[in-house]
């Protein structure tokens, strides 16, 4: 990838327990959380949990809805999840995820085939919820 290529940079969601969810995702996704201490400290308005090198979702706490001031209305978005976030992962850890889910022992639905994304389709996907009911796709091209 070039500098100049756009590319997704964070995902907000609204979580009821910041901490518990970055919890949840490094159990799930191996993610690093980021600011997690400086959170607890107080120190940070919310944590993230880094998904690579570029992207992090940020745990944004629901009780923060009333300072969403950026654009009229924007608080009136929490509590209304995203329909999903897709992961697109290499095939190794896209099993590895699968079996710490289940582990877990959290939902996982059964494998679609051939669904289209980003980079045509994917060989396998399956989807599970966080603790907030964010859905989330796993996924792995050939």
């Amino acid at each position: 990838m070039t500098d100049n290529m756009t590319r997704l940079d964070h995902v907000v969601l609204w979580v009821r327990d910041p901490v518990a969810s970055a919890e949840f995702y490094d159990k799930t996704l191996a993610t690093a959380p980021v600011r997690l201490a400086e959170f607890i400290a107080g120190e940070a308005p919310f944590p993230s949990v880094r998904i690579n090198e570029e992207t992090i979702l940020d745990l944004m706490p629901m009780t923060m809805a009333e300072r969403m001031k950026m654009l009229p209305g924007a608080g009136e978005s929490a509590g209304h999840p995203v329909n999903h976030i897709c992961l697109s992962l290499p095939e190794a850890e896209f099993h590895k995820l699968r079996t710490r889910l289940e582990e877990l022992d959290l939902p996982v639905s059964d494998y679609s085939y051939d669904s289209f994304g980003a980079r045509g389709k994917a060989r396998r996907s399956f989807y599970f919820r966080d603790p907030d009911g964010n859905v989330f796709e796993a996924r792995h091209y050939d």
